[in-house]
Formats: C-alpha cells, sequence, structure tokens
C-alpha cells in the first residue's frame, strides 16, 4: 500500500485501501503468472469512460486519487497548497527517465488502462467495483505518474501494441500490467498473451505477488 501521512506535513494520507476478498497470493515468477492468465477474445462494446469514476477523495481529505499519486510518487516533495493544489516538487518518468518539476507534464496512468479492464472482465462488474478499480491505491503499481505525452502515445493499448520507450522500464512495466491483471483477475486477448509470454522471457527475476481485490 502506499505509505503517506498528513498534510500538515504536506504528505497525504493513503485512501482506504480496496477491499481485500483473498489472502495475498504467494510471489511466483513474472512467467508463471503470466502462463496461468486466463485468454479469451475481447469485447469493447458498451465501454465508457465514465462507468469508472475516477480521482475520488475516498479519504475525504481534500485530495483525490490522482494528487495522492503525485505526492506519494514525487522524489522531491510538491507543497500542497488550498484545494490539493501542488506546486514545486519533482517526478521521474520511469516509462522514458525523463525529470519533471511541473505536475502539468504528467499524467496519472492506470497501467492496465481503463478501456482494456473493461474488455477483460470489468463490463461484468458493479460500478462500486470499476470505481475500486479506478482508485486503486492499495497495490502500487496499478497507478503511476508518468510524462503525459507518453500515457497519451499509449492509450488503451496493451503490451503487443505499445511498451515503454526506455528499455530500462520493460520489466517494470510488464511485470505491473501481469500483477493488475492477476489482482483484479482480468484475461488477456491471444496477441497480449503471446506478448506477454514473450516479454517475461526477458525478465528472469521479475515476480508477481498481488492481493486480490
Amino acid at each position: 500500500m502506499r505509505a503517506t501521512v498528513g498534510i500538515a506535513a504536506a504528505v497525504l494520507i493513503a485512501a482506504a485501501p480496496v477491499p481485500v476478498t483473498a489472502r495475498a497470493a504467494e510471489a511466483v515468477p513474472l512467467a508463471v503468472a503470466v502462463a496461468a492468465l486466463p485468454v479469451t477474445d475481447e469485447d469493447g462494446r458498451g465501454y465508457d469512460r465514465s462507468l469508472f469514476p475516477h480521482w475520488v477523495d475516498a479519504d475525504r481529505d481534500g485530495c483525490n486519487t490522482r494528487a495522492e499519486v503525485l505526492v506519494e510518487e514525487a522524489v522531491r516533495m510538491p507543497e500542497v497548497g488550498p484545494g490539493c493544489r501542488l506546486g514545486g516538487g519533482e517526478w521521474e518518468s520511469y516509462y522514458d527517465g525523463r525529470t519533471h518539476t511541473e505536475v502539468r507534464g504528467l499524467d496519472v496512468d492506470h497501467v492496465v488502462p481503463l478501456a482494456e479492464a473493461w474488455e477483460s472482465g470489468a463490463s461484468e462488474w458493479t460500478t462500486d467495483r470499476r470505481r475500486d478499480y479506478a482508485n486503486d491505491l492499495g497495490e502500487p503499481v496499478a497507478l503511476v505518474a508518468v510524462t503525459a505525452s507518453e500515457n497519451r502515445s499509449k492509450a488503451d493499448q496493451d503490451p503487443s501494441q505499445w511498451l515503454p520507450p526506455s528499455p530500462e522500464a520493460l520489466c517494470r512495466y510488464v511485470t505491473g500490467w501481469a500483477t493488475v491483471k492477476v489482482r483484479w483477475g482480468l484475461t488477456v486477448d491471444p496477441a497480449e498473451h503471446d506478448a506477454l509470454v514473450r516479454l517475461a522471457a526477458d525478465c528472469p527475476g521479475a515476480v508477481v505477488g498481488a492481493e486480490a481485490a
């Protein structure tokens, strides 16, 4: 879980964790986790971003999920002003290795995009569960602060279609993707599965150990 403290210290209290319905999974090699993901064709019919209520203020501390992630991932802490306006600070976007000193240059990315989640099983969820997914502060790899242009280049593509440009980011990204899929019981399509298998083979030290949401 993201570790945070009170706003008085210019750091935010993390939102209440997503309810956990299963015990923490034992860490397994990335390749094993990928091989266990259920493979099926995906269907995006009916998707609308508004079906995933996001950037909520779950703990009512005045700062929404996006701000919570930005504060947690800062390498130099920003000042937190009225209305949770963030000033100053510094961030490193692992997708491309760029350093940012302005929040306007950053997006908070759903590592597994909302549209991808919809196609992979979230279309069958309740709105409350989709809200929990879209604001998942209980799994640190689910939401990441990255260069805005990279996030928008990625859009809703899976790893068979898009990967972060930094070679150093690949194993981290693929592990994050698999972790979210395991945590939320999501499926993969055949092309996505093949890409994950190929990529996981190049990450022999990577492990997945997610709590089921």
